[in-house]
């Protein structure tokens, strides 16, 4: 979806493995990891992939506190301090 518009300025993203294929088929390398950002883009694959995303926008507005405590309110039990 980023591809074809050309906003992924070096044709890299991530994504989940369902769609990896056609992410390929767009020109796009795949990177084998779940968060990439460059720029004012950003791409994510997997469970967490919203997570990665919300983290990234709220450091990006409000700064990497703010995110810290989003993320912690939302991890589970037994692993907030990761």
């Amino acid at each position: 979806m980023l591809a074809r518009p050309g906003l992924l300025e070096d044709d890299r993203a991530c994504t989940d493995l369902v769609s990896k294929p056609w992410v390929a088929e767009a020109g796009v390398e795949v990177l084998n990891q779940p968060f990439f950002a460059q720029g004012n883009v950003a791409t994510a694959g997997g469970c967490l992939a919203s997570h990665y995303l919300a983290a990234w926008i709220i450091a990006r507005l409000e700064g990497g506190d703010a995110a810290e405590s989003a993320l912690h309110y939302v991890a589970p039990v037994g692993e907030k301090e990761e």
